[in-house]
């Protein structure tokens, strides 16, 4: 296990860049405690499979350095670094059998017949596989084979990190969320250190115990799953988090009021006069459809989803999404709107503004 350091850290592809806008990951200095599980959240190109790539030495940063504890392994190998690492399609040896895919590492490290076998067999029953253990790789179906991989990265428990790459794309949903708490008991039980990269927020909040958000070549947001959900720090981490996400509203913010389109809304700090990009955010959940008080809406249609109701309306041109509780009825004279004041969050050029007790 190792605590990660990055340090000043940036990359490009192209060989000479000039700007920002160039870097598909731009500057970042991290420290990644020991023995933790973090999950890379983003959507597809914003930087988590380069950033997780530096990690394992299959891409050479354009500057900064990679730390394992205290020691700089930015220009180690990926052997020397002591990771194990599972990608997004399966890697497997087809003309073995999936006892001596599994074995493979151990073999490698020189440990023992008894050690081997001991561990292949706790391996195989982790991954739902041991009656196959005997059989060839060859002709197993993909998502078998991706357990066979994922088996091989978990087989090692003197690794220093475990590194995943949305690896459970092939794997059909059912198995998906048995492997993803087997990996989070791996993680119990052993304390490696380990890094998931996956664009499905539901992945990485049930298996990290923090998250790293990333949008456009940065981490944005670093938290555990309560934290990105009830104070969101970017407006991107609040967009991407939630089903429905975080309705983001233009706002003029003065001292302890908002107003939205004319419409005055009390907030539960004080934020001064603000200036530039001034939004404010709000959880559909933290939104209470009335019929007497509150601000106007017009409902457009509800979506019932079984646990709850999804209302989507117009608020003065904008769509904004509330949640209702399943046992709500919702009637036509219910066109007004109210929100929890300490659940709002304000937001300037995009990111989150503490503001002062009220």
């Amino acid at each position: 296990m190792a605590r990660i350091t990055l340090d000043n850290l940036a990359h490009s592809y192209l060989a000479k860049p000039t700007t920002e806008d160039d870097f598909a990951l731009k500057e970042l200095n991290h420290v990644w405690a020991d023995g933790e599980a973090y999950a890379l959240l983003g959507s597809s190109g914003c930087g988590k499979s380069t950033l997780l790539n530096i990690i394992s030495g299959l891409v050479h940063p354009s500057q900064g350095r990679i730390l394992f504890d205290d020691a700089d392994v930015t220009h180690a190998s990926t052997a020397d670094r002591n990771i194990a690492q599972v990608f997004q399609f399966p890697v497997v040896y087809d003309t073995m059998t999936v006892r001596d895919n599994l074995a493979f590492p151990l073999k490698n490290r020189g440990a023992s017949p008894e050690y081997i076998a001991k561990r292949v067999q706790e391996i195989g029953a982790m991954i739902g596989m041991e009656a196959e253990l005997n059989n060839r790789a060859r002709g197993l179906t993909a998502d078998a084979k991706q357990k066979i991989s994922l088996g091989r990265g978990m087989v090692r428990e003197d690794v220093n990190a475990l590194l995943f790459d949305e690896p459970l794309t092939v794997i059909d949903p059912h198995m998906k969320w048995e492997l993803r708490t087997q990996l989070k008991s791996l993680h119990h039980e052993f304390g490696h250190t380990m890094i998931y990269v996956t664009h499905d927020q539901t992945e990485a909040l049930t298996f990290a115990d923090k998250v790293v958000v990333m949008y456009d070549g940065r981490v944005v947001q670093i938290g555990t799953p309560q934290e990105l959900f009830e104070r969101p720090a970017h407006t991107f981490v609040g967009y991407f988090i939630g089903s429905p996400g975080m309705n983001v509203l233009s706002a003029t913010v003065d001292g302890t009021e908002a107003l939205v389109h004319g419409a005055a809304l009390k907030l539960a700090r004080h934020f001064g006069k603000l200036d530039g990009k001034v939004e404010i955010g709000i959880r559909p959940e933290f939104i209470s459809l009335t019929e007497g008080e509150g601000l106007p809406v017009k409902v457009r249609r509800v979506e019932d989803v079984g646990r709850h109701k999804i209302v989507r309306a117009e608020f003065f041109g904008n769509e904004i999404n509330i949640l209702a509780p399943e046992g709500q009825n919702i009637s036509p004279d219910m066109n007004r709107i109210t929100f929890d004041q300490d659940q709002v969050n304000v937001y300037v050029n995009d990111w989150r503004t503490e503001g002062k007790a009220a």
